[in-house]
């Protein structure tokens, strides 16, 4: 068994990091504010912000919520508060769109705020959307699973089962809901059956032309972030120690097969492609966490920690713009071009989860 102390890296560091955690938080409204309701500009430099980046909101939910765990200060969990109710004023004071990883996101931070702040609401609007998802995404086409979104049901993915098997079995555990597990258990089957390669890495989505064919091609570490999520989500409530191994097989695949062992490479300029990155740190997070009480998991959980400190150590020593931090898509290098906050998300998500390496500190269990 690992003693979680055996990970810090020496005087002064959770200091350190926990500055440079304030900094990250605080450069997503120095790079990117604006006023409301639109709050955040979708790049910067400033250009188009026609684009409603619904899940992205999300994100930014989690990351404040990061802040108030780290800090204790209740401003950042009002904070998340106030970005939630924020996505459904933009949304026409609804809950849903057109897709269901999107909205599986929302309800993922919906219930972290619930279970933060106890507040009945966001457990009812988590519920509400898990529901609606199911009823019209859920789908017998090319095997049971979660469709993409509503206007194309034949095509399944990770980034839309990975969310659906976290979000339900957090509902199973917290609700105690029989609707919810069998989701979960099923699309992770689906999953293993269709992406998930020996090795454990995992590919994006299957017949998204209507031919059966796999997207190997895209590579992403999203997917394997989702993957490892999944997993940890499903072992909490049915005690299988067998998943465990697949996260830390699948996370450990990922190091190489997407980086150098050091850091990731680049995935890409689109603007969703700047949160993959931030999704892979999260779950790895949990990971760590996980398997600091396992005996002979040392080897996996010092490979994980040893990447975190690399990566986010590239990224502090590439990034910091005026005292800020201002991420492009490859931490090995500054930023060139406008970047859209959703790298900078993943940046923060990084560095939360580094600074917690340093302190110590597992994810509180009102914020997994």
């Amino acid at each position: 068994m690992t003693d979680t102390t055996t990970l810090t890296a020496g005087p002064g560091t959770v200091a350190e990091w926990g500055a440079r955690a304030d900094v990250a938080q605080a450069s997503l409204d120095h790079w990117y504010g604006t006023a409301p309701p639109q709050r955040w500009h979708n790049s910067h430099p400033a250009g188009d912000d026609s684009v409603f980046n619904y899940w992205w909101l999300a994100h930014v939910v989690d990351v404040r919520l990061d802040a108030w765990h780290r800090t204790g200060d209740p401003a950042w969990l009002a904070e998340a508060d106030a970005v939630s109710e924020n996505i459904r004023q933009r949304n026409g004071g609804e809950l849903f769109n057109d897709y269901f990883d999107d909205m599986l996101w929302w309800a993922l931070a919906l219930l972290r705020l619930h279970r933060a702040g106890g507040e009945a609401r966001h457990l009812e609007q988590s519920v509400a959307l898990w529901e609606h998802v199911v009823e019209h995404g859920w789908n017998t086409t090319h095997g049971e699973s979660l469709a993409w979104r509503k206007q194309s049901l034949h095509y399944k993915n990770t980034p839309a089962n990975g969310p659906l098997i976290i979000l339900s079995a957090r509902l199973h555990q917290l609700t105690g809901d029989p609707r919810h597990l069998p989701y979960a258990q099923q699309a992770l089957a689906w999953l293993e059956e269709h992406l998930v390669e020996p090795d454990g890495f995992v590919h994006d989505g299957v017949n998204r032309e209507q031919d059966g064919r796999v997207d190997v091609d895209w590579r992403y570490t999203y997917n394997q972030g989702l993957y490892v999520g999944a997993l940890l989500a499903v072992e909490q409530v049915t005690g299988d120690a067998s998943l465990l191994e697949r996260a830390g097989r699948t996370a450990l695949t990922s190091l190489t097969a997407l980086g150098d062992g050091e850091v990731f490479g680049d995935e890409g300029d689109g603007g969703d492609v700047g949160l993959f990155k931030g999704i892979a740190y999260r779950y790895y997070g949990l990971l760590l966490d996980r398997l600091a009480a396992v005996d002979g998991a040392e080897d996996v959980r010092e490979r994980l920690a040893g990447f975190v400190r690399t990566s986010t150590d590239a990224l502090w020593a590439s990034s910091v713009v005026d005292g800020h931090l201002l991420p492009g898509t490859d931490w090995r290098r500054p930023a060139g071009g406008p970047m859209p906050y959703s790298a900078l998300l993943s940046a923060i998500k990084a560095t939360e989860l580094r600074a917690r390496l340093e302190e110590g500190r597992p994810a509180d269990t009102r914020l997994a």
